[in-house]
């Protein structure tokens, strides 16, 4: 499937279409340039799952994780500033992928290697129009 948006107010419904297109996948890629609106539209899929909490990259922390309403955890990965996969491997990023819980993922191409085989890939592209592809 794919969406051209044009404007933030028409994220959350591809959000809305891309959970319900996966219900039982929890463990989402984001693959675009830096700016295409990964991490804006990782914000729109957690409110979508119902986290109050503020959803903000975790370039520098590699791993955020929020709680939606009913207290289940929601993993934000941002891989940007992984160098090598040992990293990867210190952060015990199985716990987090295997937990069952959602994990939205930026910078996915740095750890393709080691994401479970359904891992859903969504790709941003674009600049004027994004296009929003899973």
């Amino acid at each position: 499937m794919t969406f051209a948006i044009q404007s933030e107010p028409e994220l959350p419904a591809v959000a809305r279409e891309l959970l319900v297109a996966f219900p039982d996948r929890r463990i989402f890629a984001l693959y675009g340039a830096m700016g295409a609106g990964k991490t804006t539209f990782i914000k729109t899929l957690c409110r979508e799952l119902g986290v109050e909490d503020a959803a903000l990259s975790p370039t520098f922390a590699i791993i955020n994780e929020y709680h939606t309403t009913e207290d289940i955890p929601v993993y934000h990965f941002d891989f940007y500033r992984i160098n090598k996969l040992d990293e990867v491997f210190d952060l015990g990023y199985e716990e987090y992928l295997y937990s069952g819980h959602y994990c939205f993922l930026e910078w996915p191409e740095l750890v393709e290697e080691l994401l479970p085989e359904e891992t859903v890939k969504v790709r941003i592209e674009g600049e004027d129009k994004r296009l929003i592809t899973f």
